[in-house]
């Protein structure tokens, strides 16, 4: 009976040795180093770097901009907001009063900047993650007479901003990213190329 459960046994641990070799080891190390060197900057967290080379930011991973001189992001629902290390929602359903206890503020706040009208919904409300880098263009041309206003600049030329800075996907709806849309408002203050940190 010994040999019997020996012999059963042996394939099974053989095979969870190699398993684990070959899906916990190989895999991996194979998958991380055609990503290195096919797609390098994706592979490496699509970072942005100024001029200087330092990272101030990432293509797919938001963060907060607050001041009135900017396009400000949506609101986040992770840890303080926009905090990577509590990605999460806020999974409060349409029709939650704390919800709407907390958009409203939101709202009012829109509306002291001067937004008429229908406002668009990621302007009040937080994204799946909480770290979306993108605003809708309608949320972006929301606020280009604020930051026209705030930094002299003629309203055309912010809305002309937003609809340069207007990416479209294949599957996925218009969006722009707020990172490269503030870099370029800098650079247009500037008259150069984005290549300053965007404060926040």
């Amino acid at each position: 009976m010994n040999k019997d459960f020996a012999s059963a046994i042996r394939p099974a641990i053989v095979m969870t040795i190699l398993f684990a070799a070959l899906l916990g080891l190989a895999y991996p190390l194979a998958m991380t180093g055609i990503g290195q060197l096919l797609f390098p900057s994706q592979a490496n967290g699509s970072l942005v770097r100024d001029a200087g080379g330092r990272v101030i930011g990432s293509t797919v991973v938001g963060q907060a901009f607050t001041s009135d001189r900017y396009f400000q992001t949506r609101p986040s629902a992770a840890g303080k907001g926009y905090d990577g290390l509590a990605s999460s929602g806020s999974n409060l359903g349409p029709t939650s009063q704390a919800l709407i206890d907390r958009v409203k503020p939101d709202i009012a706040k829109r509306r002291g900047e001067g937004v008429a009208g229908p406002l668009p919904a990621d302007l009040v409300t937080a994204s799946g993650s909480g770290l979306d880098p993108d605003l809708s263009p309608a949320a972006a041309l929301a606020q280009a007479p604020r930051i026209a206003n705030v930094r002299g600049l003629p309203v055309d030329r912010v809305r002309g901003l937003v609809t340069a800075a207007t990416q479209t996907s294949l599957f996925g709806e218009p969006h722009v990213n707020v990172l490269a849309l503030n870099r370029a408002l800098d650079a247009l203050a500037r008259g150069g190329s984005a290549t300053g940190t965007p404060p926040r």
